[in-house]
């Protein structure tokens, strides 16, 4: 196979980073084009051209045998990396022939997607502004609202990650939530199931490798080339 694999990104988009780690779990060689969502690139005409949502991230797999294909959203990503490199790297869902298992994983995967990554989006908070809010404390009050429903769930199944063992789709929403959070001043030691599984997935390489503190469009500033837990 020589499928060729582009990632649109930004460096502190934890969208990017679900797809920046999972290909890295999977060993599947990429390319990044930098978008910079403070410089309004992600609205430009060209990227509208690729993604009429103006988002990041978005996955560019051309293959060989078969039409290009174009992803928008994160988690179609994730599963279409699972579908279609099933043998490389971990397997991020559990087997077709436990149900209970893949719908968990999906779910705690909601629970992130939905409940905690919006409220952290720029064109979210460029909004909340106006209404004179509080950004950081609105955000940090839903995302603790998030972070509780995913520990209530998460402690009837976690061993090391989240389900078991094995780093799933659900992992790769939550460690870069989690880095969110505590931009945004969460405590997650409130949470000491989810901040152990946290723990466990910055020790990593592939979760080291796609941290918002490495990547190359991350400026001087905030940059770090080996992430360690605190």
């Amino acid at each position: 196979m020589t499928d060729t694999v582009t990632l649109y990104t930004y460096f502190r988009s934890s969208c990017s980073a679900k797809l920046r780690i999972a290909l890295h779990l999977k060993q599947i060689p990429f390319t990044c084009v930098y978008v910079n969502l403070l410089k309004g690139e992600q609205s430009s005409p060209a990227h509208l051209a690729i993604n009429p949502s103006g988002t990041v991230p978005v996955l560019v797999i051309q293959h060989d045998s078969k039409a290009s294909v174009v992803i928008t959203q994160s988690l179609a990503a994730l599963e279409y990396l699972e579908e279609v490199f099933p043998e490389q790297g971990p397997t991020l869902l559990p087997a077709v022939s436990d149900p209970e298992g893949r719908a968990l994983v999906r779910m705690l995967a909601d629970i992130i997607s939905c409940d905690i990554q919006p409220v952290t989006n720029l064109r979210i908070l460029k909004r909340v502004g106006p209404l004179g809010v509080d950004r950081a404390v609105w955000s940090k009050d839903l995302m603790e609202d998030g972070f509780r429903a995913y520990e209530a769930v998460v402690k009837e199944s976690a061993g090391k990650f989240s389900v078991g063992d094995s780093i799933t789709i659900a992992d790769l929403c939550l460690i870069p939530a989690a880095w969110g959070a505590q931009r945004f001043g969460v405590d997650l030691s409130r949470f000491p199931v989810t901040n152990e599984i946290v723990k466990n997935l910055e020790m990593e390489d592939a979760v080291q490798k796609g941290h918002w503190r490495s990547q190359d469009d991350t400026p001087e500033e905030f940059r770090q080339t080996t992430v360690h837990p605190d």
